[in-house]
């Protein structure tokens, strides 16, 4: 038995998934309306904003 990999295809389901979890984080701040939705966004900026709330 011959295993095959179809490395085009391989690729293609990869850069799919990245172009996905991409449009997502972009509608969610579209959605939100703010520049910093979590901290993987702006961590500096986050905790900036944070201490100015107080």
């Amino acid at each position: 038995m011959v295993v095959q990999h179809n490395l085009q295809a391989m690729n293609a389901n990869r850069m799919l998934n990245v172009t996905t979890g991409q449009q997502a984080k972009s509608t969610e701040k579209l959605s939100s309306g703010y520049r910093i939705n979590r901290a993987a966004d702006d961590a500096a900026g986050l905790t900036i904003s944070e201490k100015m709330r107080k």
